[in-house]
């Protein structure tokens, strides 16, 4: 079998590259005119789905999209604008009143961060003896609030610890915030 260069090959890649970039294209073309939005308390009308539809995608309410985190300067601002994140990112999950004289669980979170604020790793410090459950909500709900800041010029290591406070309706409060 003779060698073929790489130089001898590029005119056919080149036309393969630009054909599918139009395929791609052209396909997401539609010659149906696009339906209207459905307001908020309005539900879609039921009808069978055609094979080449998807079911429409709702925006889960309990999620509202966080901006960028503020730039932070040492720990403590870190651990508070992670508590503000944690609370806007799970509004349907915390409570802003004062915390119950009993409470349901108190897990202990340890958060590692990347240089960019990212999650590196979570691990539990305090696992409660009842409602074991709420650690793992813990877990997401940090999950969900994350990034926290650039914490490159921050020492190291880039860790920090929340406590969470649950209530007897598996709702939490940050204890940075009570």
């Amino acid at each position: 079998m003779p060698f073929i260069e790489r130089r001898a090959m590029r005119p056919a890649w080149t036309w393969l590259r630009n054909g599918l970039a139009g395929f791609a294209l052209i396909s997401g073309c539609s010659t149906s005119p696009p339906e209207p939005p459905l307001a908020i308390d309005q539900a879609p009308a039921t009808r069978p789905l055609a094979r080449a539809e998807t079911a429409p995608v709702k925006a889960s309410p309990l999620r509202l999209p966080l901006g960028p985190p503020e730039p932070v300067r040492n720990w403590n601002e870190v651990r508070l604008q992670a508590a503000r994140r944690l609370v806007a990112a799970n509004p349907s999950m915390t409570y802003s009143d004062a915390a119950p004289d009993v409470l349901l669980a108190i897990p202990v979170l340890q958060i590692d961060l990347h240089a960019d604020g990212s999650i590196r790793h979570i691990e539990a410090l305090r696992l409660p003896t009842q409602a074991k459950d709420t650690t793992q909500l813990a877990i997401e709900a940090v999950r969900r609030a994350a990034p926290f800041g650039d914490v490159s010029r921050l020492p190291k290591p880039w860790r920090f610890v929340e406590t969470f406070l649950f209530n007897d309706e598996r709702k939490f409060k940050p204890r940075t915030l009570d």
